[in-house]
Order: structure tokens, then C-alpha cells, then sequence
């Protein structure tokens, strides 16, 4: 019997363990805003760079062992000196990076987008700082810059340039002197879709590949891919193009995919990061997110993207690593340590005098200015990506206004023009207050009075809606209202971004200072993988 009872537990552990192998993950494997990845192999660890538009720190930087699991370990760019995006307009800033690794150094090269053009910065510890940025002698507007390292010691950087029905442009570049060997020349135009844009340049089995983006980057987004035997061409396209695109399949979960970037496993499979959105009705509000999907080279050379068929949510595991997932981020942040969360961003610079973790222990305090939600400027404003379809965020927040026009609450921000406050404002009598902005009027849709103390402050998410309530003390919370997620979505706001949701204040007079608003603690909680 034992010997029996032995061997049926070793087949159930065998069992156990094919099924672990030939698992599934699901896309998004970023979820949120997490546009335009790039990717780039040490050894058994994968790094992932995502673009930033007019966010604070710039260019987040993601760390996997498996290609499924990301935990964020920082910024590319987290200094004033590296990233000005003073007056930047939303969704301008910080376009699609490329990351790449080579002999120990880490390369970021992008382009700020209203701040200066092309640049890139670098360091031996992506999770560490990086240098500062290198600008680079291109003479005409550059978008989507990457870099390509090729194995007899030369360096290619390729963009997009011409605008809309423009083309891929190249250069050869000297990164030790940090400058362009000469003019980027057209390399290739695409197969006649608009916006040519974010290559990235390969060498495999003797030739050169170019992958791009054409289509932009909705719902018409597609990939394309041409090959040469020299880095400048002449390009042949593949017969079979594109090779990625859903734009024919509405029906489909995941839209606009495209923009992706390649690696190699150490075991010699391929797969490409890329973004996607999840619509609801038609309309996308967590911004463009990063999907995985399994790719190979065919016997004619060509690359074919998840063996010809659309991607999907759920996605066979096999030929990945060995699944290594990172402890599950904490749900409270209680404000308790020197520095700000990677998860924290603010808009168009780093905010000094406009918060501190210092002056009172264990609080995040706002100090609101004259700046509000609605200028291209930077309010007192910190606020992290809304990562899931269903979560809850609550926070607690303790003001008194001193004045009618000061306020501090929870925001849900996708611009100036389109956001969510529930806020406290009021004065002498305090109030709590949900208000609405939608294509730049801004409308109030409850109010409710408030007693003195602290103030809990939730909102709760739903693919088509949010629910907003508050309590004070040990009450249950209570309901105060509900708005649609679709107007915070980029087929009604516009741009490229996705929600964030976080803490704000403002409203202080040119003559009077803002009573500080203190924020006890924030709650993210993912109610759905």
C-alpha cells in the first residue's frame, strides 16, 4: 500500500508539474498606461522601458525573470536636469524610448517632444541614476529614435521622421562622442500605411531587419517588417505583411496592437512586448498597455508574430522561463519613508515645495498653489496609473480650507480638460464635493456636508463606471455618486495617455498661503488579476 500510495503521489506531482509548465499568462502583462515598450536581455533578466508623456519622473524602468511578472525599479529620468517639461502639453513630452543593453551599459534614447528633441542618457545599474542626457546633432524633427548595435563595433540609430506619410530615417552614430556620424537618410517608407513609426532594427542570420508601426496608433495600428543585407538597404518588405494587426478583428478583446520590440530567451525562443488596448463600448480609458506574445523566424526568414493567429487574454506560456513572480506590491503606501514610491508620479517636474514626506511624519502633505487641474503647469499633484478595470483606491485626508476657492481631495485625471475630483472645499462651512470635467466644462454633480476631522475619501472602478464615496470616523462610507469611465477615455478626451488616480490641492490665493492638506495613508486594491 505505501509503495502504491508513493507512486500515486509521484504521478500527481508529475502531473502538477506539466500543467505548471504548460500554463497560461494573461495580457495585459502591464496593465494600464504602459505604451510603447522596449525590451533588452542580461543574461536570465529582462528590462523594460515604457514612454511617459508629461509625466514625473520620466521613462519608468521594469525588471522580469520571466518575461510575465514586472516590478518597477525606477526612472530613466528622475532630475529636473534631465527632463524639462515645463508648459508641455498633455500627451506631448516624452515619446516611445528604446532600451537597449551592450557590454555592461544601459542605453535610453528617446525624445522629449517639446523640450529639446533627441537625446539619450545611460548607466551601468538601470534601477540606479543615469547619466545626463546627451542630446543629439539630428537637424530634423525626430520621433521614435532606437539603437542598434552591430557586430562589427558600429552603431545605427533609426527614427521616424517626415510626419504623418513620412518614412524611417537612419544614421550612423558615435555614442562615445555623442553625436551622429552624419545626416539619418530614408531608409525605408512602409507599405504605404500613415505614420511610419517606431523601428527598431535587428540582424538576424546574416540580414538586417526593420520592424515599425504603421496604421497610428489606434485601432488601424499594425506591424511591418522589411529586410536588407546592409543596415541602409535596399529593403525588401515581407510578401506577408503585416505581421501583426487586429484592425480587422472588432470582435476582439485586445485592439491597436502594435509598436513591439524583440528578445531572445536564453533557450533560443523569441518574443515581443508591444501595447494593445482593452476597449469597453468602443472606448479605451487605462491608456495603451503592454501585451506579450510568442514570435519565430519561418523558413523563408521572415518573422511571424504568435504562429499567424490574433493575440488573446489568455496566452500558452510555453517556451517562456520558468515562471518567477515578484511578492504582490502592497496595497496601503503609508507615507512612512523618505522618498516618494516608484508608483507616484507628478506632472511636468518633481514638484519642490509643492509636497514633503517630512514635515509631518508619516503623512504625504500637498501644498496647493495657484496652479489648478486645469493649467498646463504643475499643480500639487501626485498620483500613480490605474492598472485594472476593477480596483479600489482610498485615501484619508485631513484640510481645512481657509478659503471658498481651496480645495484637496482624490483625483482621476486623463487631462486638463477631462478629469474626476471628489474634494474638500468650503469655507466656513466645509463640504465634500464630487466634481465633474469633461471636454473642459467643468459641472458639479453632488455635495454633501462635512463634519470636523479626518475624511476618508474611495473610489471604485468598473470596466463602464466609477462609484465615489467618503466617511468620517468608524462610519461605513457612503455613496455620494457615480460618473462614466468613457469620458476619461482617449476616443473622447484625445491623446495617448490613461488614467491616473491620486491626491491633489489648490486654490491658494497670490496673497495668502494654502492650509496644507495631509494625506494619512493610500490605498490601491486590485480587484481583479
Amino acid at each position: 500500500m505505501m509503495i502504491a500510495a508513493r507512486a500515486a503521489l509521484t504521478a500527481l506531482l508529475a502531473t502538477t508539474t506539466l500543467t505548471s509548465q504548460a500554463a497560461t499568462y494573461t495580457n495585459p502583462v502591464l496593465g494600464g498606461f504602459h505604451a510603447d515598450p522596449s525590451v533588452c536581455r542580461v543574461g536570465g533578466d529582462y528590462y523594460l522601458a515604457t514612454s511617459s508623456f508629461e509625466y514625473f519622473p520620466g521613462v519608468p524602468i521594469y525588471h522580469s525573470k520571466d518575461l510575465v511578472h514586472w516590478r518597477q525599479i525606477g526612472h530613466a529620468l528622475t532630475r529636473a536636469s534631465q527632463l524639462n517639461l515645463a508648459h508641455t502639453r498633455s500627451s506631448q513630452g516624452i515619446y516611445a524610448p528604446t532600451l537597449r543593453c551592450h557590454d555592461g551599459e544601459f542605453y535610453m534614447v528617446t525624445t522629449n517632444m517639446e523640450g529639446g528633441g533627441a537625446f539619450y542618457v545611460h548607466t551601468k545599474d538601470p534601477a540606479g541614476e543615469w547619466s545626463e542626457p546627451v542630446w543629439l546633432n539630428d537637424p530634423s524633427f525626430a520621433m521614435d529614435p532606437s539603437l542598434f548595435f552591430d557586430d562589427d563595433g558600429k552603431v545605427y540609430y533609426t527614427r521616424h521622421g517626415g510626419g504623418e506619410h513620412g518614412g524611417v530615417y537612419q544614421a550612423e552614430i558615435d555614442l562615445k562622442a555623442g553625436k551622429l556620424l552624419e545626416p539619418p537618410r530614408l531608409i525605408w517608407s512602409g507599405t504605404g500605411g500613415v505614420w511610419p513609426e517606431g523601428p527598431h532594427l535587428y540582424k538576424h542570420d546574416g540580414l538586417y531587419y526593420l520592424m515599425i508601426s504603421e496604421g497610428g496608433t489606434s485601432y488601424n495600428h499594425s506591424l511591418t517588417m522589411a529586410r536588407s543585407s546592409s543596415p541602409f538597404g535596399p529593403y525588401t518588405a515581407n510578401p506577408a505583411n503585416p505581421i501583426l494587426t487586429h484592425r480587422s478583428h472588432p470582435e476582439l478583446p485586445l485592439q491597436a496592437t502594435g509598436h513591439g520590440d524583440l528578445v531572445q530567451t536564453p533557450e533560443g525562443k523569441w518574443w515581443m512586448p508591444l501595447l494593445g488596448i482593452r476597449p469597453v463600448d468602443n472606448r479605451h480609458h487605462l491608456g495603451r498597455e503592454t501585451l506579450l506574445t510568442p514570435v519565430a523566424w519561418n523558413d523563408q526568414g521572415w518573422l511571424t508574430v504568435n504562429g499567424g493567429k490574433p493575440l488573446a487574454v489568455e496566452m500558452s506560456a510555453d517556451g517562456l522561463p520558468a515562471s518567477s513572480p515578484w511578492p504582490a506590491a502592497p496595497v496601503r503606501d503609508d507615507f512612512n519613508v523618505p522618498k516618494l514610491g516608484l508608483q507616484w508620479s507628478q506632472l511636468r517636474g518633481p514638484g519642490d515645495g509643492l509636497w514633503s514626506l517630512s514635515e509631518r511624519s508619516g503623512y504625504l502633505r500637498l501644498k496647493g498653489s495657484t496652479i489648478t487641474m486645469n493649467d498646463i503647469a504643475q499643480p500639487a499633484f501626485v498620483a500613480r496609473r490605474q492598472e485594472h478595470m476593477r480596483m479600489r483606491a482610498t485615501t484619508q485626508l485631513e484640510f481645512l480650507p481657509a478659503a471658498a476657492t481651496q480645495s484637496a481631495g482624490l483625483v482621476l485625471r486623463q487631462n486638463e480638460k477631462n478629469y474626476y475630483e471628489l474634494r474638500v472645499t468650503g469655507m466656513p462651512e466645509r463640504r465634500l464635493e464630487l466634481l465633474i470635467r469633461t471636454g473642459g466644462v467643468t459641472s458639479l454633480q453632488a455635495s454633501a456636508a462635512l463634519p470636523p476631522g479626518p475624511v476618508t475619501l474611495q473610489v471604485e472602478s468598473w470596466p463602464d463606471h466609477y462609484a465615489f464615496s467618503f466617511g468620517s470616523g468608524d462610519a461605513p462610507l457612503k455613496l455620494i455618486g457615480t460618473a462614466p469611465t468613457a469620458p476619461l477615455s482617449s476616443e473622447s478626451a484625445g491623446g495617448f495617455t490613461g488614467v491616473f488616480i491620486g491626491m491633489f490641492a489648490e486654490g491658494a490665493g497670490k496673497q495668502q498661503a494654502m492650509p496644507a492638506a495631509d494625506f494619512a495613508w493610500f490605498d490601491y486594491t486590485p480587484l481583479e488579476k
